[in-house]
């Protein structure tokens, strides 16, 4: 029988979607449930919602790590699952963002939320009915933002015209602390890369957790350089290169093979965000995507 191990982690809220911006921040690491409605609206606004009380919220890890049944889930205090990817509030105000944490720094399971699972909960991904890995640790925190999707039906004029890969946008999280997979982190966009996986769009949004040491330091692309030499040049070979080992080719990036600033990283999220909203709506057809 499986086992349940369950970890205190953040605090939630419950929401309504509105097509604003919160009017008021909330709480470190505040979270958003129940939703009930969506607006509409054509004009390029993150959907979000308001905070309307706090329960706490835990990481619930069923089976054992590095098993095919192993899975991370996000619980209420009464034990109900939620979803991290649809359920946790991407905009906090002021620039600040939730990240979900599927893959923590110096590890090389490849732990990603499951997109066709009820809650989406975290697994790792599997390969012909193998547990996979990649070649060598990944150097920074990994993982996604939530309310966020990369649709295949678009094809990106501004990026060889790729399609998206069908998943929430990735976030390389370049704080010096290794966090859990499941931990929600407050950050900062910093970043863009163009990631371009066999023909698909795959954005890795370089971001800074508010709590690292020099987070205040670093509030855009060449203050990465600045403050993390080398960073955004490792993290592009990192990911242009990791399927090398397997017999692939290496991976292409758009935009000039170039990290782009801050506003184009918001200009990711904030088309993403509309795409996601449109696929929650069921404006688009979500095949096998889990919407629960």
């Amino acid at each position: 029988m499986a086992t349940a191990r369950v970890i205190p982690a953040a605090a939630a809220a419950s929401c309504l979607f509105s097509k604003t911006p919160f009017l008021r921040p909330l709480g470190p690491n505040t979270l958003c449930f129940n939703r009930k409605q969506l607006s509409s609206s054509t004009s390029r606004r993150l959907f979000t919602c308001s905070a309307i009380y706090n329960p706490q919220v835990q990481i619930k890890e069923e089976g054992k790590p590095e098993t095919l049944d192993y899975r991370v889930f996000l619980v209420d205090n009464s034990g109900r699952r939620v979803s991290p990817w649809h359920d946790v509030p991407l905009h906090l105000g002021d620039g600040v963002f939730n990240f979900v944490v599927e893959i923590p720094k110096e590890s090389s399971a490849k732990m990603e939320v499951a997109t066709d699972e009820p809650f989406t909960p975290i697994k790792q991904d599997i390969k012909k009915g193998k547990l996979r890995y990649y070649p060598y640790n990944i150097n920074w925190n990994y993982g996604l933002l939530p309310q966020t999707w990369e649709d295949p039906s678009f094809a990106n004029s501004e990026v060889e015209g790729a399609f998206g890969d069908n998943d929430p946008v990735d976030v390389v999280e370049i704080g010096e602390t290794r966090r859990d997979i499941g931990q929600i982190l407050r950050v900062k966009p910093l970043a863009a890369l163009a990631m371009i996986d066999e023909g698909e769009l795959d954005w890795k949004i370089v971001a800074i957790s508010l709590d690292d040491p020099k987070a205040s330091l670093v509030n855009d692309v060449d203050d990465v350089e600045k403050h993390f030499p080398g960073t955004l040049t490792a993290i592009r070979d990192w990911f242009r290169d990791y399927k090398i080992p397997d017999g692939k080719p290496a991976n292409k990036f758009g935009l000039g093979n170039k990290p782009a600033n801050k506003d184009y990283a918001l200009k990711v999220i904030t088309e993403t965000n509309e795409s996601w909203a449109k696929l929650v709506k069921r404006s688009i057809p979500p095949g096998e995507l889990s919407l629960v």
